[in-house]
């Protein structure tokens, strides 16, 4: 039986208040396997997460439209994120991290907010997206305000269950893919702020998001 978020998470308007950040002590499941509980919702044209966004047999089904975001609720900093997602068909996500409550000369009610985008489309999970006026120390060498990977592809087969790793520490953030590393990029303007994964045109499947400790360096 499909599950849909009633918690809302979402009907309500998008308004949240900034917040001191928190650093993980221990593992923290983002989800819990059964509901949304501390997570919200922004969907392009303020569309009903509803339609986009539902848990059916312990997954997370997004459909990928509208465009849009579910993230945490609390603010996070120095931490490894971990998802495990699978596309039913080539397309396109992505996990946001450092996501603000502002973005340049804009509402924080948009697609995308001031955050660091890792990429999570098909055949490009490693790329970098830097979003709503985000910076870093890294030139700019795909499109606008991309950064290319640096190693082929090493997420699975489509179908296939993918973990997908962020390590963010201090201003630096690395994404790991079923654990090879794929890209870095350092010096970001912001060293903390919500995680979202994002609905971005195609259907996937998610069965773990979570939060660990950094280990010392």
């Amino acid at each position: 039986m499909k599950i849909i978020a009633t918690t809302l998470l979402c009907l309500a308007p998008f308004l949240v208040q900034a917040q001191e950040a928190v650093t993980p002590a221990s593992h923290v499941e983002l989800f819990n396997g059964r509901d949304f509980s501390g997570l919200t919702f922004y969907l392009r044209s303020n569309a009903a997460p509803e339609k986009t966004w539902s848990i059916s047999n312990g997954v997370i089904i997004c459909t990928g439209k509208p465009t849009g975001y579910l993230r945490t609720e609390k603010s996070y900093r120095d931490f490894s994120a971990t998802v495990e997602w699978r596309f039913t068909k080539p397309g396109n996500t992505g996990v946001c991290v450092f996501m603000q409550d502002r973005a340049t000369n804009a509402s924080p009610r948009q697609v995308w907010p001031h955050c660091v985008e890792c990429q999570g489309m098909h055949d490009h999970m490693g790329d970098f997206w830097l979003q709503g006026g985000a910076t870093c120390h890294e030139p700019v060498n795909l499109g606008k305000n991309g950064i290319k990977m640096l190693q082929p592809s090493a997420e699975s087969a489509v179908g296939e269950w993918t973990t997908f790793q962020t390590v963010c520490r201090s201003n630096t953030v690395e994404i790991i893919v079923n654990g090879k590393s794929m890209n870095k990029i350092t010096g970001v303007d912001v060293s903390a702020g919500y995680l979202g994964l994002q609905s971005e045109g195609a259907e996937m499947e998610v069965r773990k998001f979570f939060l660990e400790p950094l280990p010392n360096p």
